[in-house]
């Protein structure tokens, strides 16, 4: 199994500690789709009791990164067509609000630190890095809305189809193109513009559905 072994025998948080590591070995593409996650191995590795191990799947399977089969277990759960395009509807239903509401709220230090996580967008060759800089992006946009239920749900959408999304930008090259979006949107928010913030962030999650729907089916 790819996971750094972690000696967290005496650490309190065991659960959130093994969590975390599931968590982004699976949205980085280090567990692909159908991997059994096994309570044993996954313990041994952690140094800690299958207890912590429990949880931290139950978290997972709760955030849908994570399905029970017969005969199988815990597995790393895979993404259908049909429930694909359901997330990034309803991602453009409701991060365009969110992003109306909170460019009123933004103030210099929001802009300047969205502007150096959009630098970085456009000057990594590693796409793993290019996917947490683009989830740091709009999530500090967010942050300004003040709606935290709003953005904990929009985490829990990206948690979903962030490992695909990664993969489909390098495999269809539209990187440059996504970061042209990115920079429309911060320059909307720079001047205030909060229905055109809001259109551009619906075009840009529709851009990135079709992108992966493509890269999904083996049209690009």
């Amino acid at each position: 199994m790819k996971l750094q072994p972690i000696d967290i025998s005496k650490t309190a948080s065991a659960a959130s500690i093994v969590f975390d590591a599931l968590r982004k070995a699976i949205i980085e593409g280090e567990l692909e789709e159908g991997t059994p996650l096994r309570q044993d191995e996954i313990a041994r590795l952690f140094n800690t009791s299958r207890i912590p191990v429990r949880e931290a799947i139950s978290r997972l399977e709760e955030k849908g990164l994570v399905t029970s089969q017969r005969f199988k277990g815990a597995v790393v759960a895979g993404l259908h067509l049909d429930e694909l395009r359901e997330i990034f509807e309803y991602r453009a239903l409701i991060e365009p609000e969110v992003i109306r509401r909170a460019v009123p709220n933004m103030d210099a230090s929001t802009l300047e630190e969205a502007k150096s996580f959009f630098q970085g967008l456009n000057t990594t060759q590693d796409p793993l890095a290019w996917g947490d800089l683009n989830r740091s992006f709009h999530e500090r946009l967010y942050r300004a809305s003040g709606l935290p239920y709003h953005e904990d749900a929009i985490a829990k959408a990206m948690d979903r189809v962030d490992r695909y999304l990664r993969a489909a930008l390098v495999r269809s090259g539209n990187v440059a193109r996504s970061n042209a979006e990115h920079l429309a949107i911060w320059q909307a928010c720079a001047a205030g513009e909060a229905d055109q913030a809001a259109e551009l962030t619906r075009d840009h999650i529709m851009q990135s559905c079709a992108g992966l729907v493509r890269n999904m089916t083996g049209q690009d």
